[in-house]
């Protein structure tokens, strides 16, 4: 067992945590907004009120922050982990940022010692809950090991997808199929809702078929319930489609689809949709339709 500092306990960050100290391990909490760990004590672990705390006794620091400056900030600051871990300390950042940015951290926690995984993660909410989520993981191979036990508390499908920044490459990726599958599933239900269609019975059959996806059993009801409380907000899927079209744009790779897909994300946000869940672009194809947006 690990003595892990866990940095960020959000949505995804708090689950993550309580299955890390459920599964046996020492667990501290840091969270920049105050009072987020209660069912991390409640699980068993504690809470530290700096990183600078949470990390002193941690061989293992797990970050699950927003985005790429979030990231740095933990990792550089000067209350964060490089000034404050100890050396040999294995961080594993599971939030969703910008290779380049992972790259670059992966190489200044090598000069100070340390040794960094970017294990960004897919499953939502109910997958951080369920301890089932999807992690693609970049860096060494030999830190993956070490991580695994780690890894294994958290996620069902945990995969070594290559050197340091594959791992968020591989999350770009997934962030471009899910906006694309959610879009979709948006635009047919406003579609068969608009014929009239028994739209219970036409996501069923709809479900088992080949537009059956993972996307569809888990956002095709929040949409017919016009129901958006966050499981994975919109502003976070606006970031994410922001690191794809600007890695593509550095790869020369035309993404056509996914251009749009930014756009209506974007739109989103400017109609003041950007805290709800992304199944929450439901209400753009609404308001695209001429159709009251409730």
């Amino acid at each position: 067992m690990s003595t892990i500092a866990f940095i960020g306990l959000g949505i995804m960050g708090s689950p993550m945590a309580v299955n890390l100290a459920t599964a046996g391990h020492r667990v501290t909490g840091y969270n920049r907004t105050p009072d987020r760990g209660a069912d991390l004590v409640k699980a068993g672990g504690s809470e530290a009120d700096s990183i600078a705390k949470a990390v002193a006794d941690a061989d293992v620091v797990a970050v699950m922050v927003p985005d790429s400056p979030d990231v740095e900030a933990v990792l550089t600051g000067p209350d964060g982990v490089f000034e404050n871990a100890q050396p040999g300390t294995l961080i594993i950042d599971f939030s969703s940022i910008r290779p380049d940015v992972t790259t670059q951290l992966a190489d200044q926690a090598t000069e100070r010692g340390f040794a960094l995984l970017d294990a960004p993660v897919s499953g939502g909410e109910p997958g951080a809950i369920n301890a089932a989520l999807s992690i693609m993981v970049g860096g060494a191979a030999a830190d993956f090991e070490r991580a695994k036990p780690v890894l294994e508390a958290v996620g069902k499908t945990i995969v070594h997808v290559g050197p340091s920044g594959s791992g968020q490459t591989v999350k770009a990726a997934n962030q471009l199929i899910v906006a694309g599958n959610i879009q979709l599933l948006a635009e047919a239900i406003v579609f068969l809702e608009a014929y009239g269609v028994d739209t219970d019975a036409a996501v069923k059959v709809l479900g088992g078929g080949l537009a059956g996806s993972a996307v569809l059993n888990q956002k095709a009801q929040k949409m017919l319930d016009r129901n958006f409380d966050p499981g994975f907000r919109i502003d976070l899927h606006h970031k994410d489609l922001g690191i794809v079209t600007a890695a593509a744009r550095e790869a020369g790779v035309v993404v056509p689809l996914g251009a749009v897909l930014a756009q209506l994300m974007a739109s989103a946000r400017a109609n003041g949709d950007g805290g709800l869940d992304h199944s929450g672009l439901f209400r753009g194809v609404e308001r695209l339709s001429g159709r009251e947006a409730n």
